[in-house]
């Protein structure tokens, strides 16, 4: 059976690597603190409306589902306090959401079945906690190795206290998967197709927030096929027609480079001309992360 697993950014930068240039940056640290606290807050919100659409059925998976909401909220609030105190930004982080382009790429045409909607569900909780869980593990590994100050200490004791009960996600979520597999051929056949899907969207939703570089559109499309490809024959035309314009033209990309070009000639014109510009045209990561950091 598939194994959905976060894949590194445009293959070349592990989370390691990015949150290491992250933690450099006090704003964009903070920037990405609430991110986690945003997505954490949203996940309740996306639960309870799974909740809902179950309408009581299978009862444990009701009841194991409730659990995973009070873990998200309390997460969230466990960030919320900890930028409070920090005396940071609480409000929806700037750029594209990672939630929202996930959302946007579901395929509206899935099935309506109660089982195979379960199926698609599980499926896409588990490729996005294990995403969490690897920039969590990530975050915590480069605050070890960094400066101890009062701050990244407290960053780091909250990020650790939310750690254990993600990773416990990501088990909840690969044991019902394999339960459901294991029933026959047909169903283990349907929870492999959900988890290429489901890894495939979360790629492309993940590598959408990240990558505002020059031919980040043709990127993304290219993105877009990947979850193409896992769609079956029928279902590919109509997906392709939804989804492509918004993916090849998107405002909120535009949105992003606009804003990042301000703040960056904001803060250093000189730097702008010598390390923005080029960063921005440049098609390789690495090349770009050290004039970025310059």
């Amino acid at each position: 059976m598939t194994v959905a697993y976060p894949r590194k950014f445009r293959n070349e930068l592990s989370a390691q690597a990015i949150l290491a240039q992250v933690v450099k940056n006090r704003e964009v640290h903070m920037v990405t603190l609430n991110r986690y606290r945003f997505n954490e807050q949203r996940s309740c919100k996306d639960l309870t409306d799974l909740i809902e659409r179950l309408n009581g059925q299978p009862r444990d998976m009701v009841k194991e589902l409730s659990h995973h909401v009070s873990d998200e909220a309390r997460h969230a609030y466990w960030l919320t306090d900890l930028l409070y105190d920090l005396g940071e930004d609480v409000g929806t982080p700037p750029g594209s959401s990672y939630i929202d382009e996930f959302e946007r790429l579901l395929d509206n045409n899935a099935s309506a079945h109660p089982e195979d909607m379960l199926i698609e569900a599980l499926a896409a909780i588990n490729v996005t906690e294990k995403r969490g869980c690897e920039y969590f593990s990530a975050h915590i590994k480069v605050l070890k190795s960094g400066e101890q100050t009062p701050e990244n200490i407290k960053i780091r004791e909250t990020i650790e206290q939310i750690m254990p009960e993600e990773v416990g996600h990501v088990r909840w979520g690969n044991r019902k998967l394999a339960e459901i597999a294991k029933k026959s051929p047909a169903h283990y056949a349907k929870v492999d197709v959900a988890k290429r899907k489901y890894s495939a969207i979360e790629q492309a939703a993940f590598e959408s927030g990240m990558d505002v570089l020059m031919g980040a559109e043709f990127r993304r499309v290219n993105n877009l096929m990947k979850v193409v490809e896992t769609l079956p024959m029928w279902q590919r035309p109509q997906y392709l027609l939804e989804k492509l314009p918004q993916t090849l033209l998107s405002p909120e990309l535009q949105k992003t480079r606009i804003d990042l070009a301000q703040k960056a000639w904001e803060r250093d014109p000189i730097s702008f001309v010598q390390n923005f510009i080029p960063m921005f045209f440049s098609a390789d990561l690495k090349s770009a992360q050290k004039a970025a950091h310059k």
